[in-house]
C-alpha cells in the first residue's frame, strides 16, 4: 500500500475494513439523492476524516458528473480506490449500496403498497435534511475552490447556466466551459500542482474501458437467445446504467421503457417501487434490486435481484475507473492545473444551482420549513454532532408539524 500523509500507515486489511465501515454508515444515513450524497461525502471524507484534500474531492465530483452512471456511487467507489486500492473501492461500493438494496429487496418480497401519509411526512423531513447537508457542502467547497475573482466568476456563471436550463447535458457543458475558462484565466503557475493520490495506472484504466466495451457488446448478443432470461434482464439494466446522465431519477424512466413493455413488471408495481425508493438512504439505483426480485421466476428472487443490481452499477464503476486513470495522467501536463481549477469552480456552481433547484424548491414549502432548516443548520455547525442528528431532527420536526405525533 502507498504511503499516506499520516505518521503511520494502516495495514491494507485495516484500511479496507475502515472504508467499508464508513461507507456502510453513509449508506444508512445519506438521504436525499445524489446531490445530497455528495454533501454527506464531503463532510465525512474531506472535513472529518481528511482522506482527501478539497481539490481532490472536487476533481472526483467533476469527473463523475461528466460521466454516465450513478454520480454519488462513482465518487464513493473512487474514494475507496484512493484509500485502499481495488478491494477498498469494492468495499466502499458494497457498504454504501447494501442498506438500500437490502431494503428494496425486502419490500419487493413483501409486495409493498404506495407510501401512506406518515411515510410522506418522513420523506419531507429527509428532504429538509438534504437542504442543510448540501448547503454546508457547497459552502465548504466554495471556500476551498473559489478563491479569487476568476474562480468565483466561473462558479457564478455555472450556477446561472444550470438554473436557466436545468438538464444533465447543461451540467456537462458547464463543466467543459469551466475547463476552458480555467485554462485561459488561471495560469498553472498560480495554482499548486495537486494530482489525485492513488489513481489507477494506464493499464488498469485501459482494462476497465475494454471490460465496459466487451460487456455492452456481448450482453445484447446473448440476450437475444432468451428474451426473458437473466442475461436479457442484465442487458436492460447495464444499458441503462451505461447511457444515463443525471443519476437515479433519470434512469428510472429508461428502465420503465425497457421493462414494462416486455412484461417484466407491471406499471403499478413499478410506480410503487419508485415511491418507496425515495425513502431509502443511499443510491437510487438500488431500485434495480426491487425490479429484479419482482421480475424473477419462482424461488429466484435473490439471485435476480443481485444480477440486476450488479448490472446497473458495473458500467458506471468501470467508466469511473477508466476516467480517473486518464484524469490522473492529464494532471501532469502543462496547463492542466488551471483547467482542473476551472472545472472544480464549475462543480461548486453546479452544486449551488442544485441546492436551489431541485433540493430547496422541492423541500421547503413554507416558513415552518425554513425554521426547521435553520435549526438543523445550527446543529450541524456544532462539530460534535453528526449528520445523523440533523436527519433525526428534521424528520422529527416534520412529523410533529404534520400532526403524525399528536
Amino acid at each position: 500500500m502507498r504511503e499516506r500523509d499520516t505518521p503511520t500507515s494502516p495495514s491494507v486489511l485495516h484500511a479496507q475494513v475502515e472504508v467499508f465501515h464508513v461507507a456502510l454508515v453513509l449508506g444508512l444515513t445519506s438521504f436525499g439523492g445524489p446531490i445530497a450524497h455528495l454533501g454527506y461525502f464531503e463532510r465525512e471524507y474531506v472535513q472529518r476524516r481528511r482522506w482527501l484534500r478539497p481539490d481532490e474531492y472536487a476533481s472526483l465530483v467533476a469527473l463523475c458528473q461528466m460521466l454516465p452512471g450513478p454520480t454519488s456511487s462513482q465518487v464513493g467507489f473512487l474514494v475507496g480506490l484512493q484509500r485502499a486500492g481495488v478491494a477498498g473501492a469494492l468495499a466502499a461500493w458494497t457498504g454504501f449500496t447494501l442498506p438500500s438494496a437490502a431494503l428494496m429487496y425486502a419490500l419487493a418480497c413483501a409486495l409493498p403498497r404506495a407510501p401512506g401519509p406518515t411515510l410522506q411526512l418522513i420523506l419531507h423531513g429527509l428532504m429538509l435534511a438534504a437542504v442543510v447537508i448540501v448547503a454546508q457542502a457547497v459552502w465548504s467547497m466554495a471556500r476551498a475552490n473559489c478563491r479569487g475573482w476568476p474562480r468565483l466568476g466561473i462558479a457564478l456563471l455555472a450556477t446561472a447556466a444550470v438554473l436557466l436550463r436545468p438538464a444533465a447535458a447543461t451540467q456537462v457543458a458547464v463543466l467543459i466551459g469551466g475547463a476552458c475558462l480555467g485554462r485561459v484565466l488561471l495560469p498553472g503557475r498560480d495554482i499548486p500542482h495537486a494530482p489525485i493520490r492513488g489513481a489507477p495506472d494506464a493499464r488498469t484504466g485501459w482494462l476497465a474501458a475494454a471490460g465496459l466495451v466487451a460487456l455492452l457488446l456481448a450482453l445484447p448478443l446473448f440476450a437475444a437467445r432468451d428474451p426473458h432470461g437473466p442475461v436479457a434482464l442484465a442487458n436492460v439494466f447495464s444499458r441503462a446504467g451505461a447511457l444515463v446522465f443525471g443519476g437515479g431519477h433519470v434512469v428510472l424512466p429508461l428502465l420503465h421503457e425497457g421493462l414494462a413493455p416486455g412484461g417484466w413488471i407491471g406499471d403499478t408495481q413499478f410506480l410503487a417501487g419508485y415511491g418507496l425508493a425515495q425513502a431509502m438512504p443511499g443510491p437510487l439505483f438500488t431500485f434495480a434490486a426491487y425490479v429484479g426480485a419482482l421480475a424473477s421466476p419462482s424461488h429466484h428472487a435473490a439471485s435476480w435481484a443481485l444480477l440486476a443490481l450488479f448490472a446497473i452499477f458495473l458500467p458506471g464503476l468501470l467508466l469511473a475507473t477508466a476516467g480517473l486513470s486518464a484524469w490522473s495522467r492529464l494532471a501532469g501536463t502543462r496547463g492542466f492545473q488551471g483547467t482542473a481549477a476551472g472545472v472544480n469552480a464549475a462543480v461548486v456552481g453546479v452544486l449551488a444551482a442544485a441546492l436551489y433547484n431541485p433540493v430547496a424548491t422541492t423541500a421547503i414549502r413554507g416558513s415552518t420549513d425554513v425554521l426547521i432548516v435553520l435549526a438543523a443548520a445550527a446543529v450541524l455547525t456544532w462539530r460534535r454532532y453528526a449528520s445523523l442528528a440533523v436527519v433525526a431532527l428534521c424528520v422529527l420536526a416534520a412529523l410533529v408539524m404534520g400532526g403524525a405525533l399528536r
